[in-house]
């Protein structure tokens, strides 16, 4: 009984790997803070592609208010963008069959 080559299955793996990155790359999401008010896009290679920040909420007295609002809608969208390629990358490693191949932390 001839057996499934590893070496093919890794092959295999890295193509679909790669395709997958290139569509994480096209695919966004997006949050807001402040009710709105601060805006981030990321695509799913968590980069920030987009901040889009309210006129209202630029107060040069009050910077530090901005600059939260922009820090929790980042790291909300980056947070978003890592669930996102983490939901796309376990579609791709379940209907993947390699034995012995543990790579914890890989997505």
């Amino acid at each position: 009984m001839k057996g499934i080559n590893p070496m093919q299955q890794v092959k295999t793996l890295q193509k679909k790997l790669a395709q997958v990155q290139e569509e994480l790359a096209q695919k966004t999401v997006e949050t807001s803070a402040g009710g709105g008010m601060v805006t981030v896009v990321a695509n799913g290679r968590q980069e920030v592609v987009k901040i889009t920040i309210d006129r209202q909420v630029v107060d040069p007295e009050d910077v530090e208010m901005l600059e939260d609002l922009v820090l929790a809608a980042v790291n909300d969208a980056l947070k978003k963008a890592q669930e996102m390629a983490a939901a796309e990358m376990g579609k791709l490693m379940g209907g993947l069959n390699l034995p012995g191949l543990n790579l914890p932390g890989l997505f």
